[in-house]
Formats: structure tokens, C-alpha cells, sequence
């Protein structure tokens, strides 16, 4: 690959020795999945989504202080962030660099439409001036040797007027010194429903061949992240819905780019053994009426390696104290056996789980 190694991937001064990164993901990649998803092999997470004037408002509260939370193992990591005012996405960018985010990552993708009406996320896209300023206003207000990278989707529809605007605030984001930019193959209206074009993503290759180039989009198994990046050229890709509940998507990716066959799904036990290290992370930074309820959420899709998935999922769904949980591990993670992998790969999603955009906090 033109940057550097097949297997490696630049973003600004940092060197990640996996191009296959945890994506943010509203209502999941909080730290604990975010620090889980570290232990088992991913080189860089993505903070989920915060809005600018949330940022500017967190002080110390115990209720949201996770949000803010990096610890010396996390690093690399990034913020991401997203705001219709200039000034505002600019302060709480500073906020989240002087936090300790080693990247701050400029959200012109989420397609979740505000009561407000102000424009956010994916609606920028339709607005190049206000996007561009935004890109300006955060490079300058964050410190020169922390990247800054941008998520977008490949328009708001599918005119040519939208394609035309994407290419211009790309190229005002190559322009700026932006260190990457990630591009998710649907347009805005599309949401989570319909393909993503991973044509787009190659042709993006082609006008923009020294940026460094993420792809995001229909991924949910290590061969889906391998595939984007032989096919479409990108630098790497950021893993979203295909890492819930499967924190084995890194490891998974790192021995198929290495020409190795793809792993063996994990056992029960060493399911188990995740279940467990994700509700002691959970435990150690969600108040306690909320761990068990943000973690049961990841069971609904880590039940799919079990053999008797769907019985799993049922009892995970019944779950509302620690000893429901224990005995669930009991009755169904006791006696250790082979894992297997999920049926139809993203079929849990289909409902759009990473759906509309809950206001963090």
C-alpha cells in the first residue's frame, strides 16, 4: 500500500501496527467496550460520539465523568465530536485533547436529524462552508501534534450536488492537514439501511491517493475487513457494528492480513472469560443502576458465538441483577465446548441497533 506496510497504519505521528480500529458507536463503544476491545488486539479505539455543548458542560459529575476517561493502557485514542456552531466544536475539542485524546475525531457523518433542527453529524455535508470552518476552527484549536481526522458519509443523497460537496470538503480537509479521513459508503438519507457503495470508496482512493484513507460500512466479520481493504485501497478500516459482541473482529483481522487462516471461533469458555472482563470493566466506571443494563445489551449479540444462541439471548434478556447474570453464566457457559460463527453475519443489525443517536449522558 502506498503509505507504509500492508499491515500498518499512519495517522499523523502515531504508527498502528493494525489497520482494523474499534469505530465509535453511539450507545456502545463507551470505555469499557473500548478498553476490552484494546486487551484483545485493537491498536485504536473511537470514543462514541459526543456533541459539542455536552463536552463544554461535563464537569466532574461521577454520573458522566467516563465520558472524559483515558487511562495510560488506552492510548492511542480519539474523541469524537460533533456540533453546528464553529466556535463551540472548537472549545470542546480543546476540552477532549486537554483530556488526554491523542486524536480528535470530526463527526460530518452520523444521519440522526435534531428536534432542534440545527445541523449536525451527516446534515454538514450539505453545507461546505459551515463544514470547512469547522475543520479550520478545530485544527487550530487543538495542539499541533494531536491528529485530527474527519468521518463522512459519501453525501447526503445521491446527486451530483451532494458528490460535488463531498469532494470539496475532503479536499479542504487534505488541505487543512487533516491526518485521515474515514468514508462510509452510504449516503446520509440512507441511514443504516441499503449497501454501501464500496465502489465510492475506491474512487475516493483514486482522486486522493496520499491521504491516509479509512473505509466504514457493512462490516461485520474480520474477512469483510480484509476484503475492504484489498478491494477498495483504503489505508484501513474502522470496525463498528461488526465489534459488538465481538471483540475477536482485531485478532481475527490480524491473521487473515497476515496470510494466515482465519481463527478458530472462540470456545465457550473463552466467551465466558469476555463476558466477565467486560462487566468488571463496566462495574469499575458505570453507576451501578446502569452497568449491568449498558453490558446486557453487548450479551444480545455476543449469545450468537454460543451454540444454543438463541436460548442464550433469552436468558440475557431476562437479566436484571448479578445473580440473574451468574446464573445465567451457569446454565449456559459452565461446561466449556466449541464456539461457532454468528449465522448470518450483521443479521442482528438489520434492525439498525447503531440506530438513531442517543444524547450521551
Amino acid at each position: 500500500m502506498h503509505h507504509s506496510g500492508m499491515n500498518t497504519l499512519r495517522l499523523g505521528h502515531l504508527r498502528l501496527d493494525l489497520p482494523v480500529v474499534q469505530a465509535a458507536l453511539s450507545g456502545y463503544s463507551d470505555w469499557p467496550m473500548r478498553a476490552l476491545a484494546r486487551e484483545m488486539g485493537a491498536p485504536y479505539t473511537i470514543a462514541e460520539v459526543a456533541i459539542d455543548s455536552f463536552v463544554n458542560k461535563l464537569r466532574n459529575r461521577s454520573r458522566t465523568r467516563h465520558h472524559l476517561l483515558v487511562r495510560e493502557q488506552d492510548h492511542p485514542v480519539a474523541a469524537q465530536l460533533t456540533g453546528s456552531d464553529p466556535e463551540q466544536f472548537a472549545e470542546a475539542a480543546a476540552c477532549m485533547a486537554d483530556a488526554g485524546f491523542d486524536v480528535i475525531d470530526i463527526n460530518f457523518g452520523c444521519p440522526a436529524k435534531r428536534a432542534s433542527g440545527r445541523c449536525r453529524g451527516g446534515y454538514h455535508l450539505a453545507d461546505p462552508a459551515t463544514a470547512i470552518q469547522i475543520l479550520q476552527c478545530v485544527r487550530e484549536a487543538v495542539p499541533d501534534e494531536k491528529p485530527v481526522t474527519v468521518k463522512m458519509r459519501r453525501g447526503v443523497d445521491d446527486t451530483d450536488t451532494s458528490r460535488q460537496r463531498f469532494f470539496e470538503i475532503l479536499a479542504a480537509a487534505e488541505s487543512l492537514g487533516l491526518a485521515a479521513a474515514t468514508i462510509h459508503g452510504r449516503t446520509v438519507d440512507q441511514k443504516y439501511v441499503g449497501p454501501s457503495r464500496w465502489d465510492f470508496l475506491r474512487e475516493v482512493r483514486d482522486r486522493f491517493p496520499q491521504m491516509t484513507l479509512l473505509g466504514s460500512g457493512d462490516l461485520f466479520t474480520a474477512e469483510d475487513c480484509v476484503r475492504m481493504i484489498r478491494t477498495t485501497g483504503v489505508d484501513g478500516v474502522t470496525a463498528a457494528r461488526g465489534a459488538i459482541g465481538n471483540p475477536w473482529i482485531f485478532a481475527h483481522s490480524r491473521a487473515l492480513l497476515n496470510g494466515q487462516p482465519l481463527p478458530e471461533p472462540p470456545t465457550v469458555h473463552e466467551q465466558r472469560n469476555v463476558l466477565q472482563r467486560h462487566l468488571e470493566l463496566a462495574r469499575q466506571v458505570l453507576p451501578a443502576e446502569q452497568y449491568l443494563r449498558q453490558v446486557r445489551k453487548f450479551c444480545l449479540f455476543y449469545a450468537a458465538w454460543h451454540p444454543h444462541d438463541n436460548a442464550v439471548r433469552e436468558s440475557f434478556l431476562t437479566v436484571r441483577t448479578e445473580a440473574d447474570w451468574d446464573r445465567v453464566l451457569q446454565n449456559w457457559y459452565a461446561d466449556d465446548g466449541c464456539g461457532r460463527f454468528p449465522e448470518h453475519p450483521g443479521h442482528l443489525n438489520q434492525r439498525s441497533t447503531a440506530g438513531p443517536v442517543s444524547t450521551p449522558g
